[in-house]
């Protein structure tokens, strides 16, 4: 891979996957909706060299082709609001996928674990069956089936699949509400039962792993699990966090009711009510594939990653 594309690379995913191609010597375009965002991005990985900046709409096939011109690999982590999930999901895929097919490119879409519904064995394989009960988990089953479909000719399509995570760049995780406020010293609540020890993934190890899959030209028309360093529980995460920032407000466990009670409120937690089994059924990736065909997997401990986490949000970093 001499030249990539990260669409929305200002994202809580795009942020570290364009700071690991550049760090790899590869020709990156960051392409984004604010070129602010792309501006301050640039200015903290100082690649100028390799890093070239585009603003487009990733809901408009034209604007995806004409900055994805000449790149051998299309990295789609652009995202949309939760709670827009339903309506916006599959026009972001459409889009997407009529440019790649244009270009007849690769392309690594970054997706979760949603559509897997509830787990069947204690670690996920990637032939886990896909049986989603929720309507989110139906919404991005579609967007696999869409993804993969028979009517593009040309494109090159995998799926990476992400459990919760955490990192300084994270904007859409369950997480990055606590461990932003925990960072500024605030009281917060952590979403979900804080007991039940749950699978998450530290983004640059993530992206890591993400460029390693996107390399080999095998690994296209697949899914992919990129599994997180073992399972950690809410208290020891949140005991961590206070620790490394040296602050200790409460931090309150938002169940059903919680949630419920702000969904009033608030639209997108009303939409993560429904998805809180996850939080009290945890599904974890298996990891066995990726290291069968691509290699051992290298973490960074949750200890050492929450650390980092919160230490460059104490500094003003990835918020």
């Amino acid at each position: 891979m001499k030249k990539a594309i990260v669409l929305g690379a200002t994202g809580g995913v795009g942020k570290p996957l364009t700071a690991e191609l550049v760090k790899r010597g590869i020709e990156t375009v960051a392409f984004g909706r604010s070129m602010q965002k792309l501006e301050q991005l640039a200015e903290e990985l100082n690649a100028p060299s390799l890093l070239r900046l585009e603003t487009g709409d990733a809901f408009h096939p034209q604007d995806i082709a004409s900055a994805a011109a000449g790149a051998d690999v299309i990295f789609h982590s652009a995202n949309i609001p939760y709670h827009e999930m339903e309506s916006r999901l599959l026009p972001l895929g459409e889009s997407v996928m009529q440019a790649v097919d244009h270009l007849g490119a690769k392309v690594v879409v970054v997706d979760g674990i949603y559509p897997y519904g509830r787990r069947t064995v204690e670690f996920a394989t990637e032939d886990h069956p896909k049986r989603p009960h929720t309507r989110k988990g139906k919404i991005r089953l579609a967007y696999e089936e869409l993804i993969f479909s028979s009517r593009w000719d040309r494109a090159k399509p995998l799926i990476v699949r992400l459990p919760d995570y955490y990192g300084p760049s994270a904007q859409a995780s369950y997480l990055s509400l606590t461990m932003e406020a925990i960072a500024a010293g605030k009281p917060t609540a952590f979403i979900g039962n804080m007991k039940i020890p749950r699978e998450y993934v530290y983004l640059p190890d993530a992206a890591r792993m993400i460029v390693e899959i996107a390399e080999r030209d095998e690994s296209y028309g697949q899914n992919w699990h990129i599994p997180g360093s073992g399972v950690i529980s809410g208290r020891e995460l949140v005991r961590i966090a206070q620790q490394a920032s040296g602050k200790s407000k409460s931090v309150i466990p938002l169940g059903r009711l919680g949630l419920s009670l702000l969904g009033l409120f608030n639209p997108v937690m009303k939409e993560v009510v429904e998805m809180l089994y996850l939080t009290e059924e945890p599904f974890v990736l298996s990891g066995e594939k990726y290291e069968r065909l691509i290699g051992p997997i290298s973490w960074t401990p949750h200890e050492q990653a929450i650390t980092e986490t919160i230490r460059e949000l104490m500094n003003g970093k990835g918020m």
